[in-house]
């Protein structure tokens, strides 16, 4: 989006530069200019001065300078398009958009208005949950029993949210508004007619957050766009999250990041931890640099996020195998962002310990200490793809080899990508020059094949539009019955003996639902049926491809959520484990059809064995390639729907056209297999 300099000059002209670096630092008047300690570096003498006359910063220990509109983005880490927007709603003033018709800038500025009117919303909530705390003793003895002092808990806004059932009401003019259901903060149901036997129910409506202690999520900005919200005693969930709203979409943001920006910088990394309270203790106990990510894996976009702001990430994880698993999901995320001149770190604590307890009980030297000794993301990454080789043997370092590969291309071409090579290629006995030559060749195959290269899933996990989690659901096709069975005999058999029911008799094919026969699967049941036959499925998926899953349609969606979580709390599970564990959830009616419905998930003790007159399951590596192609099949329907979706946004938001055409050009690599 091009902005005429003309405006960018009006805008400058009517901004209070003063003002606008005032709400971020706090300014003392010094002769003709204000002065303040600089937000970019750490000091203890003012040397960061604001002139008023020239509207212009400059600070004279580190050499930052510049505007309104350098200022907003150097210090939140916003984009220049942003920044001038948010002056210039500040002014009154409307940024030229000469692409775009009078009803399209009408129907942006309405987005505008709506985001900002939830962002005021809860605010005006937030600064409620804090009145609650400051009035309720047994949350405040919560939080002193966690060693926060009232200090700590102001700076981030920690309120509480009483039990009662509607307490918003008393504290907001309108309860039966739409725009606190559209902003996570009431559900409402709908009222439920009078049925055979039953009686009608009326709609209800209450607060999603009660009897917990509130932690407001803020954007870089610091608006306040959701909150997290933990249980004082017994319960569950123990934390429970806003739902994505319009303002709030939780594979975007990072808790605490507002409130650690200066940290950031002062420090020169950031501490990734796993939790709210791991944040809020970290800055009690000195170490504000710290943020969370929102009960979600690590993505590419919070990587993205973070690196607006340092060079230096270090990633904080329990010692235990939990830890350890969650490690290796941050580390696929982080590898495209891993260039010459950043720095990505692993630390793992002791299993008997989380930051805040490690720092109580060896002290914050200890801490830092263990903080610059952490794992880098080369030795970890040699690690993760040593996991289970016993290098000893020659097939034992030739899986590491093949464990490696799609790891190192997911890297950026630099020096250190080169570097590992040669440590790869030691690693397994071969000349550097051989590996390349062998994963090359390896390549070929899969794209000979139709499999998604290295590079595009490289291209995928780099790509912020293509990891962004999605604002609906997508509803499964239903005619992806495309895909060769050749491989699987079993969903081979099954596509024969329902050939003849796969239409509704009116020439329509039925969508895949879970209710009776289905006829041949889709591509979710066949996914879903894979990872639950075999235990060391679920890590054969990349962070992306569980966050895709995970946003299925119910009931396939929570189901994939919840093995994700059965995969961090106790690693590879057989179907025996799996089948105990899914009892009374409400997806145990899927997994069961899927393992009786003539797809067996392992072979009954009297089946005959493979190679007999039974029929030959298929092998790892052949499940393997089918749960690859599977999955890139998914990836593009994902990215269709997007591109959909971004199509529709053109009117309303002048860079969905970009994105639709960055998404498109991902789609066809996709397609063509590169």
């Amino acid at each position: 989006m091009a902005i005429p300099q003309s405006f960018i000059q009006e805008l400058l002209s009517r901004v209070d530069i003063v003002e606008v670096v005032g709400r971020y630092v706090q300014l003392k008047k010094g002769g003709a200019n204000f002065m303040g300690l600089c937000p970019f570096h750490g000091e203890k003498s003012p040397s960061f001065s604001v002139s008023p006359t020239k509207q212009f910063f400059h600070c004279f220990g580190c050499g930052k300078h510049g505007n309104a509109v350098g200022f907003l983005m150097e210090h939140t880490g916003i984009g220049f398009v942003e920044a001038v927007k948010d002056l210039a709603q500040q002014t009154g003033l409307q940024v030229p958009q000469e692409d775009l018709s009078p009803q399209e800038r009408a129907r942006a500025a309405e987005q505008r208005q709506q985001q900002a009117t939830l962002n005021d919303l809860l605010d005006k909530v937030a600064a409620s949950y804090y009145q609650q705390l400051c009035q309720t003793k047994r949350a405040q003895d919560y939080l002193k029993g966690r060693g926060l002092s009232g200090q700590i808990a102001k700076a981030f806004g920690l309120g509480y949210a009483p039990e009662g059932w509607r307490f918003l009401s008393t504290v907001l003019p309108d309860y039966q508004s739409a725009q606190l259901v559209e902003a996570g903060l009431v559900i409402a149901s709908e009222e439920t007619p009078a049925g055979a036997g039953e009686e009608a129910r009326p709609a209800k409506r209450y607060d999603r957050f009660r009897d917990r202690i509130m932690f407001p999520i803020r954007n870089v900005k610091g608006e306040c766009i959701g909150f997290g919200g933990r249980v004082l005693d017994q319960g569950e969930p123990k934390y429970l999250n806003s739902p994505e709203t319009p303002v709030f979409n939780k594979g975007h943001e990072l808790y605490g990041l507002f409130e650690a920006r200066s940290a950031i910088r002062q420090a020169g990394y950031c501490l990734v931890t796993e939790g709210y309270m791991d944040v809020v203790a970290l800055a009690q106990l000195g170490f504000a640099q710290a943020v969370a990510t929102l009960g979600t894996a690590c993505t590419a976009d919070h990587l993205r996020l973070l690196f607006r702001f340092t060079d230096a990430v270090v990633f904080s994880f329990d010692g235990d195998n939990a830890g350890r698993r969650a490690a290796r999901k941050a580390l696929e995320a982080a590898l495209p962002w891993a260039s010459d001149t950043r720095s990505i770190k692993f630390l793992f604590l002791p299993p008997e310990h989380d930051p805040d307890s490690f720092i109580r009980a060896h002290g914050p030297d200890a801490f830092a200490q263990s903080i610059k000794q952490a794992m880098p993301l080369s030795r970890f990454l040699q690690e993760a793809a040593a996991s289970d080789c016993d290098l000893e043997t020659a097939e034992g370092r030739a899986r590491m080899a093949a464990q490696a590969q799609p790891l190192w291309h997911s890297m950026p071409d630099g020096a250190l990508k080169r570097q590992l090579l040669g440590e790869f290629a030691d690693a397994v006995g071969l000349d550097a020059r051989e590996l390349d030559r062998i994963w090359s060749a390896s390549e070929q195959r899969d794209r000979s094949r139709g499999l998604p290269g290295r590079k595009a899933r490289a291209d995928s996990g780099a790509s912020p539009e293509a990891q962004a989690p999605r604002r609906r659901q997508r509803h499964e096709p239903s005619g992806d019955h495309d895909y060769d069975h050749a491989g699987d005999p079993l969903l081979r058999e099954r596509s024969e003996r329902h050939s003849s029911t796969a239409s509704d008799g009116n020439g329509r094919r039925p969508t895949a639902r879970r209710s009776g026969a289905r006829g041949l699967l889709g591509r979710t049941d066949r996914v879903a049926r894979l990872v639950l036959a075999t235990p060391e499925a679920w890590d054969w998926l990349s962070a992306d491809d569980h966050q895709l899953l995970a946003h299925e349609p119910a009931p396939h969606g929570p189901l994939f959520a919840w093995l994700e979580t059965q995969w961090h709390e106790h690693g590879p599970q057989p179907w025996a484990a799996l089948r105990e564990a899914l009892r009374d959830q409400p997806f145990e009616a899927l997994a069961l059809e899927l393992n009786a419905g003539g797809l067996a998930l392992q072979r009954p003790e009297d089946e005959e064995e493979p190679g007999s007159n039974g029929v030959a399951l298929p092998s790892p590596a052949d499940l393997r390639r089918e749960l690859g192609e599977l999955m890139r099949r998914l990836h593009i329907d994902e990215l269709k729907q997007r591109e959909t979706e971004l199509i529709a946004q053109v009117g309303q938001d002048p860079q969905a056209l970009e994105r639709y055409r960055e998404l498109q050009a991902l789609r066809k690599s996709l397609e063509a297999g590169n």
